[in-house]
């Protein structure tokens, strides 16, 4: 059994030439399904150390993006090895930036953490009424819904988002996530979300433990 502890470490250390120069060699080893599938967890392994450099201080902003974007492209060279198997979703997520708020570099870097950790992401976009969120929610039957606002007029905005699920019968079935920076428990409490976060890498992790 081959340890792929080497690739982990190289996407852990945002090392973008190593990451491919390995996955190349795996491809041209004519490798099975099952072997790739190791392969994306031991990329996704990778991820679990960058989140944990960025919790330390030790990575920034600009870390996470890049981070993302390698692990796309990493599943993206395996996918012809992958096949089927790498639509195998380990859940949903109907997301957006809530009305009323244009920010969106922390509602993407979250978008490409969760896709590269397995999730299929519905992204509404920016500045996203109630019935977006109520509409999509009632369309894909997602099992968490994610709220990003920066400005403090937001955490009003994701209060009524949720009233607004709630009120269509909907906000028992899903669990709900903010962010952003102005967040915090009390927030959390007083616009009924289940968890928070102002760290994408541990947004991605909650809602990992909700779905396994």
């Amino acid at each position: 059994m081959t340890d792929w502890t080497h690739l982990t470490e190289a996407v852990g250390e945002l090392n973008e030439e190593e990451v491919l120069k390995i996955l190349e060699e795996f491809i041209a080893s004519n490798p099975t399904e099952e072997e790739a599938q190791k392969v994306v967890s031991a990329c996704q392994s990778g991820m679990n150390i960058v989140g944990e450099r960025f919790e330390a201080g030790e990575y920034f902003v600009g870390d996470l993006i890049f981070a993302g974007e390698l692990l796309n492209e990493a599943i993206g060279t395996l996918k012809p090895v992958i096949g089927s198997a790498s639509d195998k979703k380990v859940g949903s997520i109907v997301l957006g930036t809530v009305h009323g708020d244009l920010h969106d570099i922390g509602k993407n870097i979250f978008r490409s953490m969760a896709e590269a950790a397995g999730f299929e992401v519905h992204d509404l976009g920016i500045d996203q009424p109630v019935e977006a969120f109520v509409d999509k929610v009632k369309q894909v039957k997602p099992q968490i819904v994610g709220m990003s606002g920066v400005l403090t007029l937001a955490l009003e905005a994701m209060k009524e988002t949720i009233d607004g699920l709630n009120a269509e019968g909907l906000r028992n079935n899903v669990k709900i996530i903010i962010g952003g920076n102005p967040v915090t428990k009390e927030v959390c409490e007083h616009v009924g979300a289940d968890a928070w976060t102002t760290n994408a890498a541990e947004g991605v992790k909650i809602c990992q433990g909700w779905v396994n």
